[in-house]
């Protein structure tokens, strides 16, 4: 995927939620994951990086390797530490890495937003880092229950993040197409006056008792 293209917004009108919905699958992240910044959203290729609770070390070895429409998922452990900040996020994006998911904290938030580089994090913190251990990049990791795979398409947005796998993405991405198509349907419907029990056909499911009580 190159920057901006047309998929990439695409994927970004569907949204994290109509991708997971469509996928049948548990392939979203935990809801503690939230966007640094009001309106960050990002579509791109996962590159896992694996680092130590306190030390962002392996952050910065994950910027060197990643590649050009790369987004960094980083297992941080969910330590609140201030692992990235405006001066990752210049390198990052003089790289052409596309954003950042942290199970971890971020900080130097207004500069990401002007800078306009999505981050996604579990915390934000000014607490600093050591430099001690490289940790690993590129191998596959597990972020609160989740693997992610190098190469898994990350859909992420202000209701959540929808991990994609690769194998499934040409799937994935029609089956968003068709509900997308049926929920305009739906909600032509409902504009018209139906309810929401007629149009999702609700009263097969059994009818509420009533309070007759005056």
């Amino acid at each position: 995927m190159s920057e901006l293209d047309a998929e990439a917004q695409e994927l970004l009108r569907l949204g994290s939620a109509t991708l997971y919905e469509a996928s049948r699958s548990d392939c979203f992240l935990a809801p503690a994951f939230r966007p640094a910044w009001d309106g960050a959203q990002l579509v791109g290729r996962a590159y896992p990086v694996s680092a130590q609770i306190g030390d962002n070390l392996a952050l910065h070895h994950g910027i060197e390797a990643a590649a050009d429409g790369d987004v960094l998922v980083v297992d941080g452990g969910g330590g609140e530490f201030g692992y990235w900040g405006e001066v990752m996020t210049v390198a990052a994006q003089a790289r052409g890495i596309r954003g950042l998911v942290i199970d971890g904290g971020v900080r130097d938030t207004a500069q990401l937003a002007a800078l306009g580089f999505p981050a996604f994090s579990t915390s934000i913190s000014i607490r600093g880092t050591i430099k001690q251990w490289p940790g690993a990049v590129g191998a596959t990791i597990t972020l609160r229950g989740r693997v992610v795979r190098r190469g898994d398409v990350i859909v992420a947005d202000r209701d959540g993040i929808a991990v994609i796998p690769a194998e499934r993405y040409d799937e994935v991405l029609e089956a968003s197409r068709d509900r997308a198509a049926k929920e305009d349907a739906y909600m032509a419907r409902l504009r018209a006056g139906e309810t929401t029990l007629d149009v999702y056909d609700f009263r097969r499911l059994g009818a509420p008792r009533r309070d007759t009580t005056p």
